[in-house]
């Protein structure tokens, strides 16, 4: 089967109207290969807006959500109120989830079969940090992380899950892993779901997270295992997103 190539922006704690706006503009105007996806992932604040100026190029995604479905959770969004305003992926477990707020994977994990539950496909994210990858714990650690989600929802489940591989130490940093080095990674991620179950895991889609940009993304989107990219800073710029929205291949 042909995996699709999908470009998800990351806004992270940035953006305002005027950015909702210009990138619906400007992601209207462009002519996308076939079998690409765009997903834009705004603050909570911004997805109703967002949705009331969706196009037919790109989808809605949110960057974070609960475990929980409803209750006495005071700051909370449920996958439920996500779905009322038409957001149909959900960022999972990113690095500074779990950083910053000590999200475990057994949450991360938690969170994703919320999702699924409810029809909205995570983006689960994994990486390890320039010290693990230092000490060649790279494959160990990315294992910790998806052994987890696989125990919570089951392999077959990485059919409705996209995998976002972002390296922490080259998140924000500009520094990027080279094409060969993110390529050898995915590699052995698809090759630790696949010893599981290879059907599945030649379907789901594999992202690079980490300083893509209009330069570098053209080749790491080439790689034989690499499906698109989780973008950061480079989505807060209307124009060179939309560079990077149009070398993704299909």
């Amino acid at each position: 089967m042909t995996r699709p190539t999908i470009v998800a922006a990351n806004w992270k704690l940035n953006g305002d109207l005027a950015l909702v706006s210009n990138m619906s503009k400007a992601l209207s105007e462009i002519e996308l290969a076939d079998n690409v996806k765009v997903i834009i992932c705004p603050s909570m604040m911004h997805i109703g807006v967002l949705t009331t100026v969706q196009n037919d190029n790109f989808a809605v995604g949110a960057q974070n959500a609960s475990e929980q479905v409803k209750g006495a959770f005071t700051g909370e969004t449920s996958v439920e109120m996500l779905k009322e305003f038409g957001v149909e992926y959900v960022i999972l477990g990113h690095s500074e989830r779990r950083s910053i707020y000590h999200e475990t994977s057994h949450l991360v994990a938690k969170k994703v079969a919320t999702a699924l539950k409810a029809g909205i496909t995570p983006i689960l994210c994994i990486g390890e940090s320039e010290d693990e990858r230092a000490s060649n714990q790279t494959e160990t650690v990315l294992a910790s992380q998806l052994q987890p989600v696989i125990d919570e929802v089951g392999i077959e489940a990485f059919s409705n899950i996209v995998v976002a591989y972002e390296p922490v130490w080259a998140i924000g940093t500009g520094k990027t892993a080279s094409p060969e080095m993110a390529q050898e990674t995915h590699a052995f991620i698809r090759s630790f779901l696949s010893e599981l179950n290879a059907d599945v895991a030649q379907q789901v889609a594999l992202l690079y997270g980490g300083s893509v940009n209009a330069t570098n993304s053209e080749e790491l989107f080439a790689q034989a295992d690499i499906d698109g990219g989780l973008i950061g800073g480079a989505s807060l710029k209307v124009d060179e997103f939309k560079i990077i929205c149009s070398k993704a291949k299909g």
